[in-house]
């Protein structure tokens, strides 16, 4: 799957893999070494929560962190969160995509830019 921004006419993620279940969200992206261009991850709120956000602890390089709200529209973007930190608490989020620090500039996503997920074979 991939991540387009629809607004911008850019793809923002070319190799998009779900995070899974609670033990894959869980799990994410830790032990890994980093994120090749075009990679990243998709995580969805099924905690039933109204808001949504994500850690870096134990992780070994910094990514940027796109939240997505109802309709897939950014509702915040966390650009370069570097590890041992925390990104925003955002109330409204289903959706978190990890990606590449840098993806979110090299794709020109900005809040409010609506995001579509399309099948790669």
């Amino acid at each position: 799957m991939r991540a387009v921004n629809q607004t911008r006419g850019t793809v923002l993620c070319a190799r998009l893999e779900d995070a899974g279940g609670l033990a894959g969200q869980g799990r994410g992206l830790l032990g890994r070494d980093g994120l090749e261009p075009g990679a990243g991850m998709l995580f969805e709120n099924g905690r039933f929560t109204p808001f949504m956000w994500m850690h870096m602890f134990f992780m070994r390089f910094a990514i940027d962190i796109v939240f997505l709200g109802r309709g897939d529209m950014v509702v915040r973007i966390n650009r370069r969160l570097k590890p041992w930190r925390m990104s925003s608490v955002v109330f409204g989020a289903r959706k978190a995509l990890e990606l590449p620090a840098g993806a979110t500039d090299g794709s020109l996503t900005q809040v409010g830019d609506h995001i579509v997920f399309e099948a790669v074979d």
